[in-house]
């Protein structure tokens, strides 16, 4: 069974915008919500997509599980975000100006799409995750970032996010050519914080 998710927009008409932000939410969440972040980002002049899980989850398991036991969701999940890739890329939007968030469940999806399909893009930032599996299954990620800034932001500890992961997610993603900004932060909690929303803003969303 094929994912169903509706798509959300907000910003600029993606007709005429010269760069896109791919906006994952999280396990629970919506669409709607994840696009509330944007007003605190430096992302005036992008069109924000936002697609919506079916029933609000990505797939259906932690992401820390082995990957078999999330499918099909998790292969129809990374399949979304590829549609809407391909949405923007269909606009005229080079991979370059092409950029990704994601929180929570949310985050760990753009993390394992955009490792599954290394490029030079805008920019990722990553609150609170890390690629997907029981472990780093490293013959899964191929291409060459070429210098995309990529921020991993987390909380040590996190309820579903081990900081080690989060590490281990950041050597996968160096190693691949991205320059990543890694910032664990104590007991931040399972949210999204001021001081990560500036990161973003200094080292993405320039």
């Amino acid at each position: 069974m094929m994912h169903q998710e509706s798509l959300r927009t907000a910003g600029q008409p993606l007709a005429t915008a010269s760069k896109a932000l791919i906006m994952l939410h999280g396990r629970g969440g919506s669409a709607a919500d994840i696009l509330s972040l944007a007003p605190h980002l430096h992302v005036r002049e992008y069109a924000l997509l936002a697609p919506q899980a079916t029933q609000s989850t990505w797939y259906p398991y932690s992401f820390l599980a082995p990957p078999a036991q999330n499918e099909p969701g998790l292969s129809a999940a990374l399949a979304a975000v590829g549609r809407v890739v391909a949405a923007a890329a269909g606009a005229g939007i080079e991979p370059e100006n092409i950029y990704f968030l994601g929180f929570s469940q949310g985050a760990c999806l753009t993390l394992e799409y955009v490792a599954r399909h290394a490029a030079r893009y805008g920019g990722v930032a990553a609150f609170t995750g890390g690629l997907i599996g029981d472990r780093v299954y490293l013959d899964n990620y191929a291409g060459d970032f070429a210098g995309t800034p990529i921020f991993l932001g987390s909380s040590d500890p996190d309820p579903h996010v081990p900081a080690e992961r989060v590490r281990a997610s950041t050597a996968l993603l160096t190693s691949l050519g991205a320059a990543v900004t890694e910032q664990i932060y104590p007991n931040m909690g399972h949210t999204i914080s001021q001081e990560e929303i500036n990161t973003a803003n200094a080292v993405i969303f320039k």
